[in-house]
């Protein structure tokens, strides 16, 4: 049972325990006594006392104790190993309570000033934890942000750029970057990185180019840093060196020169120096001094005539700027020349010029000093390289020289000394003409003014008077001649400078001038002319005088070197042996006579043909009567002069054939033994040149009674093609050695198949279309036939033999699958309707000769193949014309007689009637 002691204060009912410790913990429990009773209450039930350490307060401080003015703060107190104690809470700032304050968390929003702050818990009886160690609280304005930019603005394009954002005391910021007005927050892109407080760009553009911040943050605090100062960013195109060189450039050995780098608006560059293709880097030597941005070079030579090129670079930069090469051109120092014009040597009077040719010196501008006999010539420095003054003393020699200077006081050689000679004589020229006789129309006239002078001199020309000139700068002046008018008077005289400074005039010269004769082409044998003839072309020119003449031919043929070769030949004649067709072309022709031509001849048109080919044709047509006239025709085609022809029958050459140069063969009367296929051939020119041989041209002559007789079975001259046909000759007297031949398209050649003097054609074909007739073995040729094969279905049926003049005329128009006549049918002569018959028969009663022609018959089913109808005069008549014609010759021949015997005396004889002979062959002449 506890009593009053040092630290327990029992009060009746009331236990006090003053500064209780961990000793004090325990049960405790109290029971009630009355006073003078021996009975107590019951004890109370044991409440447990725990004692424990007072609880600490611990102030915590978000988001820190370091804030910016402004931000929000809070403080929360924490009383710790105080279990589930409920607790009010007291606040403290520098020592002093804060009022109304009684939360566990207290919010300072927009803090503006630094304090001490501390916290202590109270339970509801009263009891207190400990005060919390007190926290300072630091309030301060933001932090500005700072913006480093590596390298220095301005930067290159193509240059790396990293922009830094530094903010100072703290580390753990966050950073966002801005560029320009817009304050779009960059992100990290293809050439933009964003590493927390660097932002980096690769290959910088001038698109970039622009104002840049940054802003820091710091994690769940909302405030951030304040916004750096913005920075703007400069990009630029790299700047190109610009290399100069001082002197210009040619420079001369020994000279000094002075390359120099620039690169306009920036210092901080240093310079490197290379030479020669192989970029070696120079670097001060014995004669190179490099200093900075200037190379300099002493006594230069020729090894140093070289490509130079600077390269300016900034240290810790990537980038070089390099200058376009300079090729130094180095030579040796030039030499200056006096020229004088117009010469050394002028006339008292003349305008002469001085001028200093500094050679080799390229475009260099000059200054020029003069000196003359060694001393200085006033005006002494001159700005031009001429000066000019008249030479008005005679018989003076004054020597001059010069010198070159540029601007930079380098000088050339001095000159060498010219001497200038005065002379007082005006010299005269003498005037000459080529060529030196007649000038002929169409020609030139070359006049030439003679001076034994020095060159440089103008020549004046005058005609007629001496009023009008015609200037050249050479001594000779062409004349053309146009006509006889153009000759005349002429004189000449020289002049030079400026002013000018004429010569005397020459003495007159007469030029006679006559009128050119014309060229005339002739060509043998003709224009037109065949390959491998001779052709003679010559030129012929009419011309008084015993003049020879040279000639010129041209030709304007295809083959350039045949012209070219025809160019060279100077003889009046051109001969071309055996002429090919690329001789064919214009030729023409012109004398030469010295310098004089004739007028050009007229052209002349060789045309050349392949080769030459006679044809030969018929008149009036190659079927005839003996005693009729007919005439052969042999032309060449294409040509008509200077021929000569052959007659050939059956290949034999005819020996009269070639009494005359014409090309007409006649036969009259013809007979029987006329009777073959002829051919005809044209010669010309020596050596001759032959045409090939004609087309053939048969000529079938029948007797008026033929002794022997050609039977053709069926008796017609057309026939249809796969019938037979039967061919016999025979005599009157004897018909053996009688043949039957033909002439085809194959030539002559015996019937297919023959038997004694009988032929048999089996199954005829139109191959056997051709003249049959009967051949003795002497080669006797009688009773020619025609005989025609149809592969059509209707032919005309005619006499096979000539139609008596006086008798009737019958024509059938026959078909094949009748082989007789069809009732109706048209009769053509010469392409002309005759007859329309409803019986397929036509008749022409007392035939006469008119009604020799062509007939052929047309009908539904198809139209036959022309037949020739021949008329025959009767053997009567003809008895009758011969006798009439027998009297005519034969009194013609008796006056004849009669008149030679009266002038002859008698001393002729007259030949009789009967020995002329029967037949006469006649050969007409054309050209």
């Amino acid at each position: 049972m506890l009593q009053t002691s040092e630290r327990y204060t029992v009060n009746r009912d009331t236990l006090t325990i003053r500064g209780a410790t961990e000793s004090d913990q325990g049960q405790y429990w109290c029971r009630g006594q009355r006073d003078g009773r021996p009975n107590s209450s019951q004890s109370s039930s044991a409440v447990s006392l725990t004692v424990k350490a007072s609880p600490k307060a611990v102030l915590k401080v978000t988001p820190d104790q370091r804030v910016f003015r402004g931000e929000t703060v809070t403080l929360t107190c924490d009383i710790q190993g105080a279990g589930d104690i409920q607790w009010t809470y007291s606040w403290f700032k520098d020592g002093s309570v804060i009022r109304d304050i009684t939360e566990r968390v207290y919010t300072i929003t927009s803090v503006s000033d630094s304090a001490e702050y501390s916290c202590r818990g109270e339970r509801s009886d009263s009891q207190r934890s400990d005060i919390s160690a007190a926290v300072t609280l630091t309030v301060s304005d933001s932090y500005r942000a700072a913006l480093i930019v590596t390298p220095d603005s301005p930067v290159f394009t193509g240059e790396r750029v990293i922009l830094k954002c530094v903010i100072e005391s703290y580390s753990n910021w966050r950073y966002e970057w801005y560029k320009d007005t817009d304050s779009v927050m960059l992100q990290t892109s293809e050439r933009y990185t964003v590493n927390r407080d660097t932002l980096t760009i690769s290959g910088a553009t001038e698109s970039d180019a622009g104002q840049f911040w940054c802003r820091g943050q710091r994690d769940e605090r909302p405030n951030s840093s304040q916004s750096s100062s913005a920075v703007y960013l400069s990009v630029k195109a790299l700047p190109r060196s610009t290399l100069t060189v001082r002197p210009d450039s040619p420079v001369f050995t020994g000279e000094t020169i002075s390359l120099k780098c620039v690169i306009e608006s920036y210092s901080n560059w240093r310079y490197e120096w290379y030479k020669g293709r192989d970029s070696v880097m120079l670097q001060t030597s014995e004669r190179y001094t490099v200093n900075r941005d200037t190379l300099t070079i002493r006594g230069v030579n020729e090894s140093d005539q070289d490509q130079f090129w600077c390269r300016g670079h900034i240290d810790g930069r990537p980038v070089s700027s390099y200058s376009s090469s300079v090729y130094l051109t180095v030579t040796e120092r030039p030499k200056a020349v006096v020229k004088v014009t117009p010469d050394q040597r002028v006339f008292r009077g003349e305008t002469v010029t001085l001028t200093c040719d500094i050679q080799r010196a390229g475009d260099i501008q000059w200054t020029y000093n003069w000196f003359k006999d060694g001393n200085t010539l006033y005006p002494y420095r001159t700005t031009t390289a001429e000066i000019s003054f008249r030479a008005d003393y005679v018989s003076y020699s004054v020597k001059y020289s010069c010198r070159g200077e540029r601007s930079d006081s380098q000088r050339s050689d001095t000159s060498a000394v010219v001497t200038l000679t005065v002379s007082d004589l005006k010299p005269k020229p003498e005037l000459t003409s080529d060529p030196a006789g007649a000038a002929l129309t169409g020609n030139t006239v070359t006049l030439t003014c003679h001076m034994n002078l020095s060159p440089g001199w103008d020549f004046y020309w005058y005609k007629y008077t001496l009023n009008s000139e015609t200037k050249t700068q050479t001594n000779s002046y062409r004349v053309k001649i146009d006509s006889v008018s153009d000759g005349g008077q002429y004189w000449c005289r020289a002049g030079r400078g400026k002013p000018v400074y004429y010569t005397q005039y020459s003495d007159a010269l007469w030029v006679n001038v006559r009128v050119s004769p014309k060229a005339v082409v002739t060509v043998r044998p003709d224009e037109r002319v065949f390959r491998g003839e001779t052709v003679n072309l010559r030129c012929d020119i009419k011309w008084g005088g015993d003049t020879e003449w040279t000639y010129r031919w041209e030709t304007q043929g295809r083959n350039y070197q045949y012209t070219n070769s025809v160019r060279r030949i100077s003889t009046q004649e051109l001969n071309i042996i055996s002429v090919e067709v690329f001789h064919s072309g214009k030729y023409t022709c012109t004398g030469q006579m010295g310098t004089q031509s004739s007028q050009r001849s007229d052209a002349v048109t060789l045309n050349v043909s392949a080769e030459a080919q006679a044809a030969v044709r018929v008149s009036p047509q190659p079927w005839l009567t003996e005693g009729d006239s007919v005439t052969l025709i042999c032309e060449v085609t294409g040509s008509s002069t200077g021929w000569t022809f052959s007659w050939f029958r059956d290949d034999d050459r005819l020996s009269d054939s070639s009494r005359g140069a014409g090309g007409s063969y006649t036969l009259s009367p013809a007979a029987l033994q006329h009777t073959g296929v002829y051919t005809c051939r044209a010669e010309r020119g020596r050596p001759a040149y032959y045409t090939k041989n004609s087309n053939t041209q048969p000529l079938w002559i029948t007797g008026v009674s033929p002794s022997v007789s050609l039977v053709v079975s069926p008796s017609r001259s057309q026939h249809f093609s796969t019938d037979s046909l039967s061919l016999s000759c025979e005599d009157q007297r004897n018909s053996a050695g009688w043949t039957v031949r033909r002439y085809t398209n194959r030539n002559t050649e015996d019937c297919s198949t023959q038997t004694g003097s009988r032929c048999r054609i089996i199954s005829l074909s139109t191959s056997d279309s051709g003249v049959y007739w009967c051949q003795s073995e002497s080669g006797e040729k009688r009773h020619p036939l025609n005989i025609t094969v149809y592969d059509g279905d209707v032919i005309l049926e005619s006499s096979v033999d000539p139609v008596i003049e006086g008798h009737t005329l019958t024509l059938h128009c026959l078909h094949r699958s009748t082989n007789s006549p069809i009732l109706r049918a048209d009769f053509y002569k010469d392409g002309s309707l005759v007859q329309h018959q409803t019986t397929g028969e036509m008749n022409i009663t007392t035939v006469s000769k008119s009604h020799e022609s062509f007939y052929y018959c047309k009908t539904e089913r198809g139209q036959s193949l022309h037949s020739w109808i021949s008329v025959r005069v009767s053997r009567s008549g003809q008895i009758s014309v011969f006798k009439i014609l027998s009297s005519l010759l034969a009194a013609c021949m008796f006056l004849l007689a009669t008149v030679v015997l009266l002038f002859k005396c008698c001393r002729a004889r007259v030949p009789s009637a009967e020995d002329q002979s029967q037949y006469s062959v006649r050969e007409e002449t054309s050209t």
